[in-house]
Protein backbone atom coordinates (compact mmCIF):
# COMPACT_ATOMS: atom_id res chain seq x y z
CA UNK A 1 0.00 0.00 0.00
CA UNK A 2 1.51 3.56 -0.77
CA UNK A 3 1.32 6.19 1.49
CA UNK A 4 1.23 9.86 0.43
CA UNK A 5 0.47 13.52 1.92
CA UNK A 6 1.08 16.49 0.04
CA UNK A 7 -0.33 19.31 0.94
CA UNK A 8 0.14 22.47 -1.68
CA UNK A 9 -1.26 26.03 -1.26
CA UNK A 10 -2.64 27.35 -4.90
CA UNK A 11 -3.22 30.76 -5.67
CA UNK A 12 -3.71 32.46 -8.73
CA UNK A 13 -5.86 35.89 -9.79
CA UNK A 14 -8.39 36.88 -12.10
CA UNK A 15 -7.55 37.62 -15.72
CA UNK A 16 -5.40 41.40 -15.26
CA UNK A 17 -5.80 41.19 -11.88
CA UNK A 18 -9.69 42.44 -12.59
CA UNK A 19 -11.64 42.65 -9.37
CA UNK A 20 -14.14 40.73 -10.82
CA UNK A 21 -15.27 38.30 -7.88
CA UNK A 22 -17.98 40.65 -6.52
CA UNK A 23 -19.86 39.58 -3.25
CA UNK A 24 -22.28 38.40 -5.19
CA UNK A 25 -20.08 36.14 -7.29
CA UNK A 26 -17.91 34.81 -4.32
CA UNK A 27 -19.99 32.44 -2.67
CA UNK A 28 -21.59 30.61 -5.75
CA UNK A 29 -17.88 30.15 -7.06
CA UNK A 30 -16.48 29.09 -4.11
CA UNK A 31 -18.84 26.36 -3.56
CA UNK A 32 -18.73 25.55 -7.11
CA UNK A 33 -14.89 25.05 -6.91
CA UNK A 34 -15.69 22.71 -4.08
CA UNK A 35 -18.38 20.46 -5.65
CA UNK A 36 -16.17 20.27 -9.24
CA UNK A 37 -13.45 19.16 -6.76
CA UNK A 38 -15.32 16.76 -4.97
CA UNK A 39 -17.08 15.29 -8.24
CA UNK A 40 -13.15 14.85 -9.73
CA UNK A 41 -11.61 13.16 -6.67
CA UNK A 42 -10.19 16.44 -5.73
CA UNK A 43 -9.84 16.92 -1.91
CA UNK A 44 -9.81 20.78 -0.75
CA UNK A 45 -9.14 21.47 2.82
CA UNK A 46 -9.22 25.50 3.15
CA UNK A 47 -10.54 27.97 -0.13
CA UNK A 48 -10.99 31.62 -0.43
CA UNK A 49 -11.13 34.39 -2.59
CA UNK A 50 -11.75 38.09 -2.85
CA UNK A 51 -12.25 39.98 -5.61
CA UNK A 52 -9.15 39.26 -7.79
CA UNK A 53 -7.87 36.24 -6.90
CA UNK A 54 -8.13 32.94 -4.31
CA UNK A 55 -6.34 30.84 -2.40
CA UNK A 56 -7.13 26.71 -2.44
CA UNK A 57 -5.47 24.38 0.36
CA UNK A 58 -5.60 21.13 -1.56
CA UNK A 59 -4.31 17.51 -0.20
CA UNK A 60 -3.10 15.50 -3.54
CA UNK A 61 -4.04 11.78 -4.21
CA UNK A 62 -1.16 9.45 -5.42
CA UNK A 63 -2.12 10.24 -9.06
CA UNK A 64 -2.80 13.67 -9.11
CA UNK A 65 -0.31 16.65 -10.55
CA UNK A 66 -0.03 20.19 -9.57
CA UNK A 67 -0.42 21.26 -13.04
CA UNK A 68 -3.67 18.75 -13.27
CA UNK A 69 -5.46 19.84 -10.25
CA UNK A 70 -5.12 23.88 -11.10
CA UNK A 71 -6.28 22.81 -14.92
CA UNK A 72 -9.48 21.33 -13.23
CA UNK A 73 -10.20 23.74 -11.08
CA UNK A 74 -9.35 26.88 -13.06
CA UNK A 75 -10.77 25.79 -16.54
CA UNK A 76 -13.95 24.46 -15.46
CA UNK A 77 -14.99 27.43 -13.04
CA UNK A 78 -14.20 30.04 -15.66
CA UNK A 79 -16.52 27.86 -17.90
CA UNK A 80 -19.39 27.35 -15.27
CA UNK A 81 -19.15 31.18 -14.48
CA UNK A 82 -19.84 32.18 -18.38
CA UNK A 83 -21.79 28.89 -19.35
CA UNK A 84 -23.97 30.43 -16.36
CA UNK A 85 -23.64 33.87 -16.93
CA UNK A 86 -23.32 34.72 -13.86
CA UNK A 87 -21.20 38.41 -14.80
CA UNK A 88 -22.22 40.92 -18.02
CA UNK A 89 -18.39 40.40 -19.32
CA UNK A 90 -16.67 37.63 -19.33
CA UNK A 91 -14.93 36.19 -16.85
CA UNK A 92 -11.22 34.40 -17.05
CA UNK A 93 -8.84 33.26 -14.46
CA UNK A 94 -4.93 34.35 -15.49
CA UNK A 95 -3.12 32.00 -17.43
CA UNK A 96 -0.52 31.00 -15.02
CA UNK A 97 -0.80 29.97 -11.23
CA UNK A 98 1.24 29.60 -8.16
CA UNK A 99 1.52 26.45 -6.02
CA UNK A 100 3.88 25.64 -2.82
CA UNK A 101 4.40 22.67 -0.59
CA UNK A 102 2.98 23.06 2.70
CA UNK A 103 4.79 21.08 5.49
CA UNK A 104 2.39 19.72 7.86
CA UNK A 105 3.06 21.76 11.07
CA UNK A 106 2.25 24.35 8.56
CA UNK A 107 -1.06 23.36 7.39
CA UNK A 108 -3.35 25.23 10.24
CA UNK A 109 -1.30 28.52 10.02
CA UNK A 110 -1.89 28.59 5.75
CA UNK A 111 -5.81 26.97 6.82
CA UNK A 112 -6.09 30.49 8.93
CA UNK A 113 -4.50 32.50 6.26
CA UNK A 114 -6.43 31.27 3.85
CA UNK A 115 -9.66 31.72 5.89
CA UNK A 116 -8.61 35.40 6.30
CA UNK A 117 -8.37 36.46 3.52
CA UNK A 118 -10.62 39.72 3.32
CA UNK A 119 -8.90 41.23 6.70
CA UNK A 120 -5.77 39.96 5.29
CA UNK A 121 -6.38 42.65 2.16
CA UNK A 122 -7.83 45.67 4.11
CA UNK A 123 -3.85 45.82 5.28
CA UNK A 124 -2.23 44.91 2.03
CA UNK A 125 -2.98 44.62 -2.28
CA UNK A 126 -2.65 41.27 -3.59
CA UNK A 127 0.60 42.36 -5.57
CA UNK A 128 2.17 43.04 -1.74
CA UNK A 129 0.58 40.18 -0.53
CA UNK A 130 2.16 38.07 -3.85
CA UNK A 131 5.24 39.20 -3.58
CA UNK A 132 6.13 38.45 0.16
CA UNK A 133 4.92 34.80 -0.88
CA UNK A 134 7.18 34.49 -3.53
CA UNK A 135 9.97 36.00 -1.27
CA UNK A 136 9.15 33.47 1.92
CA UNK A 137 9.33 30.50 -0.76
CA UNK A 138 12.36 31.75 -2.31
CA UNK A 139 11.45 31.91 -5.27
CA UNK A 140 11.77 35.96 -5.80
CA UNK A 141 14.65 37.50 -8.45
Amino acid sequence: MSYLKLWIHFVWSTKYREKTIAHELKGKLINHIIENARDKGIYIDAINCVEDHVHVLVSLGATQSVSAIAQLLKGESSHWVNATRLLRGRFEWQDDFAAFSVSDGAVYNVREYIKNQEAHHRMKSFSEEFEEILEEQGLKE
